[in-house]
């Protein structure tokens, strides 16, 4: 093999996870900034938010059908002939690929532009989501190839081409999000919304560039080890290569369409049903459709909140889950429950502290992230109650597919969704309750899924979990810290501004917290161990006793 494809082949798994953590706490904190930034814009508020969320979570569904799978597919096909030093079938897989997502990307993109009316009057009863939708429709022409570019590169041993590829997307994204929406200052809120997510397309069109070029500068050494390799190449017709390719796509971009239902169900039915909860009171066509997107937008703001630390818990999950399947997979029952015992733990000492917080904190931190639309304390403190079951989920899902049980998780979210589905369009054709509907159908859909799997994993792993260490500590110090922050963000808020006074209250929440968490002596060396620079802080605080 050349040198530069041994290199990528001789990185370090650890190297590779870390890697695409850091490039997704990256990519989350920058959707973060510039929804909020946009969001603020006179003009845009919590209506424009509406609906540039609706056009992309219908965006995301098609997204999940065309593309969300590739990047596993290509990686597996090619992984398993590279380990078989057949390059030649390596390099053919990745050819089939690319034209078989290609042409799909073009059929999807083609159905979402041309179609768009009809989604938006039809399907959401949003007239003015048609723009968003055509606005986006260019960015499905160009995400299946670049899956498959870094599928390939994934199966190659590198996660350089996806971790990169990733920020340079979300990079733009963010710069001509905010970029494109002033210039439209002034024109109808629908259109601030498109020219939004047009940013998306030309971000995904970016790194789609990015990708060719960094194919190409690869593309000698992969060409050369073809013509080398002298051994027989593995040879299939094209319609089994397909057979193949749609044998292991179809299901798991069925996985992944599953996996967008939640949010797919809002985008469907809360517009519909908030506008028939107060159509009664003899309101406009025009009128019900902004309100039924401005409403909207207040639970998009407060799900931008929430999902910053649930991708910090699934990147970590990530990195730990592999461990936890190899465990399993050699029978070591000893290994696997210690391995799913430090994953629960650290997930909680880390997802409960940020529930104290956005439950306190829920005002002032939307008054501090949105100051001209602060409205929806109430959303986010009750979506917060999901956190600790949503992150816990990543755990179960990455356990249960270790043991082979891949259909569970497919089982657990349709089950939740259909009981989402009913409970979204009984609950928010209630004037009275409205959006909160939605809130509270999301937090049960949660706690279902976590019930379901959580039942087969004790049934099949029978995990022994610590439960003191791994919740009732986590939870205690987070009921310290939440009181010491309750107290600080009211006294300072009467000398103080909003701004200061929140990031003040963080600031003694984290202080509080890491107080409790060593007063309560909740960390040891193997939990420090598992992270990076853990062994020598563990040395040090050995010393004061404190672990």
């Amino acid at each position: 093999m050349s040198s530069k494809l041994k290199l990528e082949n001789k990185t370090s798994f650890l190297k590779n996870i870390l890697m695409l953590m850091f490039s997704q706490v990256i990519i989350k904190v920058l959707g973060l900034i510039y929804k909020v930034v946009i969001v603020d814009v006179e003009g845009f508020g919590n209506t424009g938010n509406g609906y540039y969320s609706t056009g992309y979570q219908i965006y995301m569904i098609l997204l999940a059908l065309s593309s969300m799978g590739i990047p596993n597919v290509v990686s597996k096909l090619v992984s398993e002939r590279i380990a078989k030093k057949d390059f030649k079938a390596a390099h053919r897989v990745f050819r089939f690929c690319l034209a078989i997502f290609s042409v799909l990307g073009i059929i999807f993109a083609l159905t979402l532009f041309f179609g768009a009316e009809i989604i938006a009057t039809g399907l959401l009863k949003a007239t003015g989501v048609k723009y968003t939708l055509m606005a986006l429709a260019p960015a499905l022409l160009v995400v299946p190839p670049t899956a498959v570019i870094r599928g390939y590169f994934t199966g190659l041993g590198s996660l350089k081409a996806t971790s990169t590829t990733l920020v340079i997307e979300q990079f733009f994204n963010c710069v001509l999000s905010i970029g494109f929406v002033y210039a439209c200052v002034g024109q109808d809120t629908a259109i601030m919304a498109a020219a939004g997510n047009l940013s998306t397309s030309c971000a995904c069109i970016i790194a789609f560039i990015y990708l060719i070029f960094f194919f190409a500068r690869r593309r000698g050494d992969i060409m050369a080890e073809c013509r080398a390799q002298t051994e027989v190449s593995e040879e299939k017709s094209r319609g089994d290569m397909v057979k193949t390719i749609l044998a292991i796509s179809i299901p798991i971009s069925f996985s992944s369409l599953i996996s967008v239902l939640g949010s797919a169900i809002d985008t469907v039915t809360v517009s519909r049903c908030v506008q028939n909860a107060f159509s009664a009171l003899g309101s406009t066509a025009q009128s019900l459709e902004e309100k039924a997107m401005e409403l909207y937008g207040i639970l998009q703001k407060a799900e931008t909140v929430t999902h910053l630390p649930l991708a910090i818990s699934a990147t970590f999950c990530t990195a730990i889950v592999p461990v936890i399947s190899a465990a399993i997979a050699k029978s070591d029952r000893d290994e696997a429950n210690r391995k799913i015992s430090s994953s629960f733990f650290i997930n909680s000492l880390f997802i409960f502290p940020c529930m104290a917080g956005f439950i306190i904190l829920a005002e002032p931190i939307l008054k501090l992230l949105y100051p001209s639309v602060p409205d929806g304390a109430l959303v986010l403190s009750l979506l917060t109650i999901s956190l600790p079951f949503s992150s816990i989920n990543f755990i179960l899902n990455g356990i249960l597919y270790g043991v082979g049980k891949t259909y569970v998780p497919a089982l657990a979210l349709t089950v939740g969704s259909a009981i989402k589905l009913g409970l979204n369009i009984w609950l928010v054709n209630i004037p009275e309750i409205n959006i909160y509907g939605a809130v509270c159908s999301t937090v049960i859909y949660n706690i279902l899924i976590f019930i379901i799997e959580l039942s087969v994993v004790a049934k099949i792993v029978k995990p022994k979990i610590n439960i003191v260490k791994c919740f009732i500590k986590p939870i205690f110090s987070s009921l310290v810290m939440g009181v010491a922050v309750f107290f600080v963000n009211g006294l300072l808020q009467k000398f103080i501004s909003n701004t200061a006074s929140t990031l003040v209250s963080i600031a003694v929440g984290i202080v509080v917290y890491g107080i409790m968490v060593l007063v309560t002596k909740n960390l040891d060396k193997e939990d420090l161990g598992s992270v990076p620079m853990g062994k020598k802080l563990a040395i040090v605080l050995e010393k004061f006793k404190l672990i």
